[in-house]
């Protein structure tokens, strides 16, 4: 049976009511083990935005908001989580250990009169490399001590595995205006770290994207962080290039959990499902 597994646990009321939700919602399905294996879906309602794990977040932390239920699932559904407002399905997993934070939006405003949406986009993370990373300077604080606390600057310079993967939403895309578009907002992150000398850096990341690779809806870029940061990008399935830069790695993370992020609401829920993380381990620590 298959299984979904998250950075953090929800408590799970006994007798949980079933509830309808109003459109924009995000379907998660999970199985648990309770006495005997039994697979367990959830289904979540978000806000305008396109939040994954906030509603199970709220719902935790505001017992009088049920804003998820529990119903069967089965196991074609336990593995992925669907973004609404495009349709594109996210593992819930990737690469073994990776597992999903959250879910956004990247849009851009075509002419300056219209926003499309250019793809949609997951962030993943080792949870075991995000304890071992995090827990050192963090581990020592209350629960409500932490819930105040930034964790994304750590996460970006962070020797952790992560991945954020893209997955094309516009139909008449072309891997030049993919080129392109890092050129201008990578380009803006490596001065924002490292000042106007990473011209070279950022050219060689650029090139990856050549004119023969076609993209379409439903392609999915992944720029994943490897130890050593070491960038490995991987388009459609193939491995495209392999830089290994701690500047180029944080300019990429910035653009999803920076300070300025492509989706406000999809960084709030990573960083409360990174909080989630850490919780979990103080209690641990605690016992």
């Amino acid at each position: 049976m298959a299984s979904l597994r998250f950075p953090f646990s929800f408590p799970q009321p006994p007798k949980p009511p079933r509830h309808s939700f109003p459109r924009p919602s995000y379907a998660v399905a999970a199985s648990a083990a309770v006495g005997a294996a039994a697979t367990i879906g959830f289904v979540a309602a978000t806000r305008n935005s396109m939040n994954l794990l906030t509603p199970f977040l709220e719902s935790t932390l505001n017992s009088s908001a049920l804003l998820a239920s529990l119903s069967l699932a089965d196991n074609s559904a336990a593995h992925s989580v669907v973004d609404s407002r495009t349709g594109l399905s996210f593992p819930s997993v990737i690469r073994d250990s990776q597992q999903l934070l959250g879910i956004g939006l990247r849009k851009k405003a075509v002419l300056g009169l219209k926003n499309i949406t250019v793809y949609a986009f997951g962030v993943y993370a080792d949870s075991d490399d995000l304890k071992e990373s995090l827990s050192e300077k963090y581990g020592k604080l209350t629960v409500s001590e932490l819930q105040e606390k930034d964790f994304h600057k750590d996460v970006m310079e962070g020797d952790i595995r992560m991945t954020v993967r893209l997955q094309i939403d516009y139909e008449k895309l072309r891997v030049g205006f993919v080129r392109n578009a890092f050129e201008e907002s990578i380009g803006t992150r490596l001065q924002k770290f490292g000042g106007s000398n990473n011209k070279a850096l950022l050219r060689k990341f650029t090139s990856q994207f050549k004119d023969e690779y076609e993209v379409s809806r439903g392609s999915v870029i992944d720029l994943s962080k490897e130890r050593g940061h070491v960038l490995r990008t991987i388009v459609d399935g193939k491995e495209v290039g392999s830089i290994q830069s701690q500047i180029l790695c944080r300019a990429i993370l910035d653009l999803y959990i920076g300070e300025d992020p492509f989706d406000r609401q999809a960084k709030e829920d990573i960083r409360r499902a990174l909080f989630f993380t850490l919780q979990k381990e103080l209690k641990k620590k605690a016992k």
